[in-house]
């Protein structure tokens, strides 16, 4: 059996005094007697520890000097705020000196990292408290294990090791039970065992009966003097000088400094206990994480103690996280439905009306005419250059009136703006040089005019009682961005527009398709120069449909921003809510985390 470990024979305090456990650990070191040679297992060297409070240092610890060896029971007195406990914290590396030499095992702990100090507390020391601290959501088999835990050892050795520990100290029939159905000396034999875990080659016991009564306080301090024999180092913490008595070297504290120190009894050299898992734990450091699924069931058993404020998290996170995706697909729908009005009215148009920008002009500018489209048309990178006068005028049809835009216009205009034709045909360039009276209507005309289920195509449209056939119906466009409804229009040929609607002999505007959108600022400039020379002067304005989009781009961009900024405050917002309930948490767990601390985690 190993010799860190007590024989499970009957109920530990039962033994008699020459049981196993107490023979010395290695046989070999029967023959020693006197001081052992080597340096001390702990040399510590004019230690001082100050902390600082409101800006000002408050020494706790004055040039502390001690020597302890391999195999010693010191106990350590003190009143309380002696420093005693600032002294056990020093020797168990949960805390460094604020100046001084502290060497174990010969080596300087002051050169140790926060992971080298992480393995000295796991694999060295077995830390025994007055609290017992033990995790209160965990079994006492899983209290045992944690240090095992965090040395990377295999699940099925650590529960052999941790249930084997517990027999031995006489909870075999405890191992699945809590803390809070132990009584206090179970609870404080769990922690012995948590001690021992790792081979506890130093066991450092913080007032160990203090929050027992006198009867499981003599079982707990027989325990220790037993495992002293066994071979351990046991440091023993404490204000009581009975409990005190009991230990072979008695070190007296006051004020920070050591007022008396019974020396070193020169006794047989022992060997530090070998622990069961020593052999693979050099392997064992080098792991940088314990198993991912350990870490996961702590995490689960955390989360399932506070139930309702896992809850209350998950909700901040989700409002946080859903309303940022909400807000930023609410920004992105909204530009893609006004970017889609705007490519309806076609993203590869230059639009060419009369009049230039800013100047106004007496009545309707008339410096447009359709042979100016038809020389736009011969233009590189000119597809087709549709020419359109368009005003309002009365329709009447199957009894029924109402006003709508008439379109005058050329052959080309459904290829240029992208308009499918739903039910018959559009005019062809035959109609338009025949000046055939012909039409072709928009959705929003086709329900003003006729009733639903009428096929209008081939009937007759009275336009400012003037009769139309109508030969086909447009598919719906929509409104523009602004707002104009695109179908509440009648297309008729240029030429019949002219000679029996208008009058007129001139064009409200110019619609231009390039082909290749990439070269639609040089084709503007080309239009720009050629129509200047026919009209001798600039008496007209292009206007570039991809600018516009563009712009409505960038508008709808700041807006998408704007909403991605208040989804983000309101993130933010979830965000504090939930490192506020962690904060909470972990102020909750600073005694679980220093019990980590302690057994090794890093």
């Amino acid at each position: 059996m190993a010799p860190d470990a007590p024989r499970p024979v009957g109920r530990p305090m039962d033994r008699p005094m020459s049981s196993p456990m107490n023979a010395p650990v290695n046989a070999a070191h029967h023959h020693h007697h006197g001081r052992a040679a080597g340096p001390a297992l702990i040399e510590m060297r004019d230690i001082t520890r100050r902390y600082v409070a409101g800006g000002v240092a408050a020494p706790v610890l004055h040039g502390i000097t001690l020597d302890i060896h391999e195999g010693e029971y010191v106990a350590i007195m003190g009143q309380s705020g002696s420093g005693k406990t600032t002294l056990m914290n020093l020797l168990g590396c949960l805390d460094v000196p604020s100046s001084g030499r502290y060497r174990l095992a010969g080596d300087d702990v002051s050169q140790f990292d926060r992971d080298r100090l992480a393995l000295v507390r796991r694999d060295t020391f077995g830390f025994i408290f007055q609290r017992y601290n033990l995790l209160a959501n965990a079994t006492a088999t899983e209290n045992v294990e944690i240090p095992a835990i965090y040395a990377g050892t295999p699940p099925a050795e650590r529960h052999r090791r941790a249930r084997q520990l517990l027999a031995a100290l006489g909870l075999g029939e405890r191992l699945d039970h809590r803390p809070t159905q132990l009584s206090g000396g179970q609870q404080q034999r769990v922690s012995v065992a948590r001690a021992l875990m790792n081979g506890g080659r130093i066991i450092l016991a913080d007032e160990p009966t203090g929050a027992l009564d006198s009867a499981s306080g003599a079982e707990v301090m027989t325990l220790l003097r037993e495992l002293n024999e066994a071979g351990h180092t046991l440091i023993l913490i404490t204000h009581d000088r009975e409990l005190a008595a009991q230990a072979e070297r008695r070190i007296e504290i006051k004020d920070g400094r050591i007022v008396a120190d019974t020396g070193r009894v020169p006794r047989r050299a022992t060997q530090a206990p070998r622990g069961v898992l020593a052999e693979r734990r050099a392997s064992a450091t080098t792991a940088l994480l314990p198993d991912v699924v350990e870490a996961a069931t702590m995490a689960w058993r955390s989360l399932r103690t506070n139930l309702f404020r896992t809850l209350l998290t998950l909700l901040g996170i989700v409002i946080g996280v859903g309303s940022v995706v909400a807000m930023l697909a609410l920004g992105d729908g909204s530009k893609r439905a006004v970017l889609a009005r705007i490519e309806a009215m076609g993203t590869d148009l230059l639009l060419v009306r009369p009049g230039t920008r800013g100047v106004r002009v007496a009545g309707e500018p008339v410096t447009l005419l359709p042979e100016d489209a038809e020389a736009v048309a011969t233009l590189p990178n000119v597809l087709r250059a549709v020419p359109e006068y368009s005003a309002g005028a009365t329709l009447r049809a199957a009894g029924a009136d109402s006003v709508a835009s008439v379109n005058a216009t050329s052959a080309a205009l459904p290829l240029a703006r992208g308009w499918r034709v739903q039910r018959g045909a559009f005019f062809n360039e035959a109609d338009v040089e025949s000046y055939a009276p012909v039409a072709v209507l928009g959705q929003s005309v086709v329900a003003n005019l006729y009733p639903e289920g009428t096929d209008p195509v081939g009937s007759q449209l009275w336009i400012n009682n003037i009769p139309f056939e109508v030969i086909g119906v447009l598919a719906a466009k929509g409104a523009t961005a602004s707002g104009t409804d695109m179908d509440d229009v009648v297309f008729v040929p240029i030429t019949t527009g002219r000679m029996r609607l208008f009058g007129k002999r001139y064009v409200r505007s110019i619609t231009v398709q390039v082909a290749d959108v990439q070269q639609i600022d040089a084709t503007q400039k080309a239009l720009e120069a050629l129509l200047t020379e026919r009209h001798r002067k600039t008496d007209f304005s292009v206007r570039n449909m991809a600018d516009v989009l563009e712009t409505a781009a960038d508008t709808q961009n700041t807006f998408t921003v704007l909403l991605g900024a208040i989804a983000a405050i309101s993130l933010l917002v979830g965000g504090i809510g939930v490192m506020n309930i962690m904060l909470v948490s972990v102020t909750e767990r600073v005694r679980e985390i220093g019990v980590r601390m302690a057994t090794g985690a890093r």
